[in-house]
């Protein structure tokens, strides 16, 4: 998929802009806090119906504005043009629109136009929580597999039916909970062998990116942990009921996985500079896009790269623009706010190219 043409109005600080964009590199250059990263934040806005960085809806919309609008201009891989639009008012529900017509179910949009994200808070993968690594498997999984993201909503809904019943002072229906706990682990066994699956195929190609990337000094690995790998979910489920009780949620489920991150053999989030943590989730992301690439019917995904060179060593920046600007990726968007970085990916790549200034909400071309 190729975004042709994007338009934004009343975006964070971006007040108006309307870019024709390149097939292949499209560069942002300019100063933290000029609105680069939200350029591509409104691309990513169009492909999972919410910005990356900003879970309120009504914070996207530009400061003293009552509304917000973005539209985009496909060419899928036979270069037919789809049409996504998305406005909305403040103090109600935004529209998503596919080629004019409005989706029932914001679900039904995603993996659309599939993308991958790489930015500076990525590293939250390896020092935040679970949760965040759970959230990463979902988010790729949910681009080319809808029952699972319909699976993903049907579990939760019964984790937090079970977790209500767990927390009230009366004794809970145990029938009730019954149907709950059944509903956890039939959705939760097919998420889990999804997500096995997904880490299985990922890690190979994972290894060879970070390898490259790291001059092969240096082994990780992926390991997917799961309570499904302790025997059928439904009996982990209810092993620790009274337990459960006590503390008022479930303490076992697909729910509590986690795909833990290793360099040498040891947890990446102990072991790991700086550098180290940037490499590990860049290859990460970049092994995402391969397998979305493989996985997707097809279409290429959009390879967002935000600001991914700062803290990073000269030999390791030259080993990703040397990645990035080859065939292997389609559509990419780049920030940075050191123009020789960009200038060396352009001068290594035989590709078609723009280059946009961004100032102040303005985004210009150079």
């Amino acid at each position: 998929m190729i975004l042709k043409k994007l338009s934004i109005i009343n975006y964070k600080n971006i007040r108006e802009a309307t870019l024709a964009l390149s097939p292949k590199l499209n560069c942002f250059i300019g100063h933290n806090g000029e609105g680069k990263t939200n350029v591509l934040d409104a691309v990513y806005y169009l492909s999972f119906c919410r910005s990356a960085n900003n879970p309120i809806d009504s914070q996207v919309i530009t400061h003293g504005q009552d509304f917000l609008v973005l539209e985009g201009l496909y060419a899928d891989e036979n270069g037919e043009e789809e049409s996504v639009y998305c406005g909305m008012k403040r103090g109600t529900k935004k529209h998503f629109k596919h080629n004019k017509k409005e989706y029932k179910r914001l679900s039904e949009h995603i993996g659309l136009v599939p993308l991958v994200l790489v930015s500076p808070s990525d590293t939250i993968l390896i020092e935040g929580g679970s949760e965040e690594r759970r959230r990463l498997m979902d988010v790729v999984i949910s681009q080319y597999d809808h029952p699972y993201l319909e699976s993903l909503t049907r579990y939760n809904k019964a984790l937090q039916q079970r977790n209500a019943l767990l927390r009230q002072d009366d004794e809970p229906d145990l029938s009730l909970m019954q149907i709950w706990e059944e509903q956890m682990a039939q959705e939760g066994e097919r998420l889990f062998a999804a997500r096995a699956a997904f880490v299985e195929q990922l890690e190979p190609m994972f290894q060879q990116i970070y390898q490259h990337i790291a001059h092969d000094q240096e082994e990780v690995s992926l390991q997917y942990v799961s309570h499904c790998q302790r025997g059928p979910l439904l009996d982990v489920i209810q092993r620790d009921r009274m337990k459960d009780r006590a503390v008022g949620y479930s303490l076992h489920g697909i729910h509590r996985d986690d795909l833990e991150m290793m360099l040498g053999g040891y947890p990446m989030k102990r072991e790991g500079s700086q550098g180290q943590h940037k490499t590990f989730v860049l290859a990460l992301k970049l092994a995402q896009f391969d397998f979305l690439r493989r996985t997707h019917r097809g279409t290429t995904p959009l390879l967002l790269l935000d600001d991914i060179f700062d803290k990073l060593d000269a030999r390791r920046v030259e080993r990703i623009v040397d990645l990035v600007a080859g065939d292997a990726f389609g559509q990419i968007f780049i920030t940075d706010t050191n123009r020789e970085h960009l200038d060396k990916i352009l001068a290594s790549s035989q590709h078609d190219y723009q280059l946009f200034h961004v100032e102040n909400g303005e985004v210009k071309n150079q």
